[in-house]
């Protein structure tokens, strides 16, 4: 018996690879990538939120990311949660180097972010919201940031990497 596509099935077939395009997404400035921006949902009322992303450096010269800003919120800044005793705390960073073959992978639970403070709106699962983010070396890099669960970030980050 041979097996015979259906227009169903082509459909289905095109809607999956479209939904697996979808969730990785990547954004390019000279030799610097910044891969799959995403941020965690937060409820109306939050004051603020948080943004994770990937920077890789595929050049000879380091990346030095200095500040971002969104129209989400009032600021956005570069912390770092790190772990003093038995306590993890959050402290402010100014910047973050990312040298030459090497990325940065930025993921909740510890670690660097992007704080989203005073944010105006709430972030709603399935939305998105521009941010710019400022390099030292290299200038503005413009990215459209996801709002989806760590879960759905990890899945596109795997997806990103088995391309």
């Amino acid at each position: 018996m041979r097996f015979k596509p259906t227009c169903l099935t082509v459909l289905a077939l095109t809607a999956s690879l479209s939904a697996g395009a979808a969730l990785s997404q990547e954004f390019q400035l000279d030799d610097l990538h910044v891969a799959n921006p995403f941020a965690l949902p937060a409820p109306p009322g939050a004051h603020n939120g948080a943004a994770y992303v990937a920077i890789s450096v595929e050049g000879d010269s380091p990346a030095t990311l200095i500040g971002a800003t969104s129209p989400v919120g009032d600021r956005v800044e570069i912390h770092d949660m790190v772990m003093e005793g038995d306590m993890m705390k959050m402290r402010r960073v100014d910047k973050i180097t990312v040298e030459p073959g090497d990325t940065l992978t930025m993921r909740p639970g510890g670690g660097y972010h992007l704080m989203l403070l005073g944010l105006q709106e709430s972030l709603t699962e399935g939305d998105s919201f521009p941010m710019t983010l400022e390099f030292a070396e290299r200038g503005e890099l413009d990215v459209e940031v996801k709002v989806q669960t760590a879960e759905q970030a990890s899945s596109a980050a795997d997806e990103h990497h088995h391309q």
